[in-house]
């Protein structure tokens, strides 16, 4: 109780509070976290299953023990699963993503880039000054630089990325447009009120922005514990905007909803490879998967199975590291 009163009291500053604050908490919003990725254990699975070695479990975490076990037809249908871009056709000389580190929207956008395998730049932009991207007009986040070309809107970008790899097709519709949608309007509303479902879940959220985002000495202590504070009430608000009543259960939902959605195919549209909207949903759940709520989403559904297909798919970033 002590713990809670003290976020309402630094609650009740950043309400009276200035600029910095206010671009704290609305970054925030936009925000979930990740844990280190499982790269080198993929590669270690693959090869382990090339030399027909017995394969350990892909994911073993704390806070229990997950277990994703796939079938050896389905593994090797996912090692030929990450595409590589129409190289003759889209051949980019600089790539560069303006994205805040745990937004989810920015992993939309570097989940379709890791797939294509399409090598990119990062730059973090520090959510209260923003000084990165003050020669653009447009002040939101993920923007792409692809060769000098701005691009703005993860779904925007995605679809023109998509179109310059594969010219000759039309950007797809139907079953695929409709479930993407599902990500942009219902699922990742469904993110914020989980992270800072309670004050630990919220210090957990803000120790990974602070840890990995662009923020001074003094900025990342405001930010972490302000911060924390604020998104712990505004989620509050966000339930009750979205219709939640209970965060856990809403996210349970939506995981049943998109396995249900897959109805028995290994990615949406069947076959071998993920779609566009299996990288949606993939990109933004990924921040979270080693989080709390995401550790729970997995242990409490089915969506477990198909994150791992996604994850071998995806593969290793594309990122340039400098």
């Amino acid at each position: 109780m002590r713990r809670v009163n003290g976020l309402a009291t630094v609650s009740r500053a950043l309400t009276c509070g200035g600029a910095v604050e206010k671009r704290l908490a609305q970054a925030a919003l936009m925000s979930t976290c990740s844990s280190s990725s499982l790269n080198s254990h993929i590669f270690s699975q693959k090869l382990a299953d090339r030399l027909g070695l017995s394969r350990p479990s892909l994911v073993r975490r704390v806070a229990g023990t997950m277990l994703f076990s796939v079938a050896a037809s389905s593994l090797a249908q996912d090692a030929l699963a990450k595409e590589k871009p129409r190289s003759e056709k889209f051949l980019p000389k600089e790539v560069v993503l303006y994205q805040y580190e745990a937004c989810p929207f920015c992993n939309k956008v570097k989940a379709f880039l890791d797939y294509y395998n399409i090598p990119y730049k990062i730059v973090e932009v520090n959510p209260i000054s923003k000084k990165e991207i003050k020669w653009s007009d447009y002040k939101k986040v993920p923007i792409l630089k692809v060769d000098g070309e701005q691009m703005v809107d993860s779904s925007d970008i995605i679809d023109k990325l998509f179109h310059r790899i594969n010219p000759d097709s039309s950007i797809p519709d139907g079953e695929e447009k409709k479930w993407r949608e599902w990500v942009d309007n219902h699922l990742v509303h469904v993110l914020s009120p989980n992270i800072y479902r309670s004050t630990s879940e919220a210090l957990e959220s803000f120790d990974y922005i602070t840890t990995h985002g662009n923020f001074s000495f003094t900025e990342r202590l405001v930010a972490k514990y302000a911060g924390a504070a604020a998104m712990y009430f505004v989620s509050k608000k966000l339930k009750k905007k979205h219709n939640i009543t209970d965060e856990r259960a809403a996210l349970y939902e939506a995981a049943e909803t998109w396995v249900d959605a897959l109805n028995g195919r290994h990615y949406l549209a069947g076959g071998s490879k993920p779609n566009l909207a299996d990288l949606a949903v993939f990109g933004v759940l990924r921040p979270i998967r080693y989080l709390t709520s995401g550790k729970d989403m997995v242990e409490h559904t089915r969506i477990g199975e198909w994150y791992g297909r996604m994850e071998n798919a995806v593969g290793e970033s594309a990122r340039i590291k400098e």
